[in-house]
């Protein structure tokens, strides 16, 4: 067994964490020489009891090395350890950097310049909109953007970055073979042809409430800083912001509506003292040694493009009204001054060439 192997082992064992890991690696040396030693050895180190030394011990009958080497072969991904050279740089200075990464795509050196957006899978249209844009802005200048890849704004930033051109990675929160949620499965593909999708996790590991959380921690010990587009009060994406500061890195939150559930834990971050974020200048502007306005091509994103086609101009006017937000149709007929029958027409029209699109509560907005 080499020690990427007995890394691969000591991962699968339960009871060992990473800083569990970090006190048996400080004493033994090596991830091969942990799986040999002994009960008594392994009650000599700290913060190893009964429970863990026999897990340890006995780790051969509750660990099939073998069937999980021959799964990563067969997947065609690879498990980094943290003495590779691809393993993420500021991931490894953290306190308890995860023993093993699954990755299928590439890390580059160039990933160290990386910013994690975040939020809830709850997520409003401006929220989505929002993690899209910032995303798309970010990646343009060469930032990877970090993501969780669930539902929301997670999707809306790996999507925004790949609009972008630019580098995304995903951290799931379940073994490397499982697609959470399954709609993203060709998300995940495009991302790992343009990035990377990783986990700590071995294969076929489901998602419970405590592998989220250990999926954010590499979420922020991997970025510079970490932006928080939506999220509530007791939001998930709250708990990526913590590990942020607790590593020392950066935290930005976006402002919301006041009466928006969605952005109280926002708002809550912005009063505790995050950066309020409004736009990707603002996050850049915290990194300018490695982003100075110089290396920037002014120019920014391509912006949203209009219709490929003219339209007449009663849905001109409709389309010119909807601008970059969410509309009634009442806010509608008052900017446009059009009847109420005529922007109903034009309305449907719009939507059938699939240039806007009608949310709950009949509100129109643009199409992406």
């Amino acid at each position: 067994m080499d020690e990427r192997e007995a890394f691969i082992a000591l991962n699968m064992i339960d009871h060992i964490g990473p800083v569990r890991a970090r006190h048996l690696l400080n004493h033994f040396g090596s991830a091969a020489r942990i799986l040999r030693a002994t009960r008594d050895e392994l009650l000599r180190v700290e913060g190893i009891g009964e429970e863990t030394a026999e897990a340890i011990v006995r780790w051969e009958e509750q660990v099939d090395l073998g069937r999980e080497l021959q799964r990563i072969r067969d997947f065609g991904c690879r498990v980094l350890i943290p003495s590779d050279e691809e393993y993420p740089a500021l991931l490894r200075q953290v306190y308890d950097p995860p023993l093993v990464l699954y990755v299928k795509g590439r890390l580059l050196p160039r990933d160290r310049n990386a910013v994690a957006i975040v939020g809830s899978r709850m997520t409003t249209h401006y929220g989505m909109e929002a993690a899209r844009k910032l995303a798309c802005q970010l990646a343009w200048v060469g930032v990877t953007v970090v993501s969780g890849g669930a539902r929301g704004i997670d999707t809306a930033a790996h999507q925004g970055a790949l609009t972008a051109k630019g580098r995304t990675v995903a951290v799931l929160g379940t073994g490397i073979n499982l697609v959470t949620p399954p709609e993203n499965a060709e998300l995940f593909e495009r991302i790992a042809a343009q990035g990377a999708v990783i986990t700590q996790f071995p294969f076929n590991r489901p998602a419970d409430r405590q592998s989220f959380p250990i999926r954010n921690r590499i979420v922020a010990g991997m970025t510079l800083g970490t932006v928080v587009v939506e999220a509530g009060l007791h939001s998930g994406a709250l708990i990526t912001a913590n590990f942020a500061l607790d590593y020392g890195r950066q935290v930005f939150a976006v402002p919301g509506r006041i009466d928006s559930p969605q952005s109280k834990g926002c708002h809550d971050l912005i009063k505790k003292g995050a950066k309020l974020c409004e736009s990707a200048e603002d996050i850049l502007t915290e990194f300018e040694y490695l982003f100075p306005p110089s290396n920037r091509t002014g120019t920014g994103p391509p912006a949203a493009p209009g219709p490929a086609l003219e339209l007449p101009e009663t849905e001109q006017r409709v389309w010119d009204a909807l601008g970059t937000e969410e509309r009634s149709v009442d806010e509608i007929i008052r900017l446009t001054g059009l009847p109420a029958a005529t922007v109903a027409v034009a309305l449907l029209a719009l939507e059938m060439k699939r240039l806007i699109r009608q949310l709950p509560g009949k509100i129109f907005v643009r199409a992406r």
